[in-house]
Parts: C-alpha cells; sequence; structure tokens
C-alpha cells in the first residue's frame, strides 16, 4: 500500500458523522386535527423563497400532517391566497 493511500485511510477513520436533530412536527406538538388553508402566516412557513412546498425533512412534519399541508396550500393557492410563484 502506497502512503498516499495510507494517510487516506488513518484521516477518514478520524472522521465521526453527526447526525442532525430530529425535528419534531409543529401541528403534532400544537395538537392540529385539520390544518385550515385559510391560515395563510402559517402555511407561508411550509413554503420555500420560490412558492416551492418543503419537503417533510426540512419542513419537520411527520406524514400525515405533510399530506394535509400540501393539500391546504393547493387549496389556498387555487384561491388566490398563497401565490404560486414569488416574483
Amino acid at each position: 500500500m502506497s502512503d498516499a493511500k495510507k494517510e487516506k485511510s488513518t484521516k477518514s477513520s478520524r472522521i465521526h458523522v453527526r447526525r442532525a436533530k430530529r425535528k419534531v412536527c409543529q401541528f403534532c406538538v400544537d395538537k392540529v386535527e385539520l390544518i385550515d388553508y385559510k391560515d395563510v402566516t402559517k402555511l407561508r412557513k411550509f413554503l420555500s423563497e420560490k412558492g416551492k412546498i418543503l419537503p417533510r425533512r426540512i419542513s419537520g412534519c411527520c406524514a400525515k400532517h405533510q399530506r394535509q399541508l400540501t393539500v391546504s396550500i393547493k387549496r389556498a393557492r387555487h384561491i388566490a391566497l398563497l401565490p404560486y410563484t414569488t416574483d
């Protein structure tokens, strides 16, 4: 084995992978049954700068509330409470 490979393998063994703390679903904490499409301020927190819906791994929502969130955001967009895209 060459010196470069030995040096590389010893460096990689010292690297510790640290996992990010799992986010908690904000709707589960507040014990929300249904997500209201008229609550625009809460819905905007789950949109990106470009107006896209944030995925679960970023928003921290559980699967149940993520599905409800997408439906309510789409309803709010349809009746022009939320924009489809930002300018």
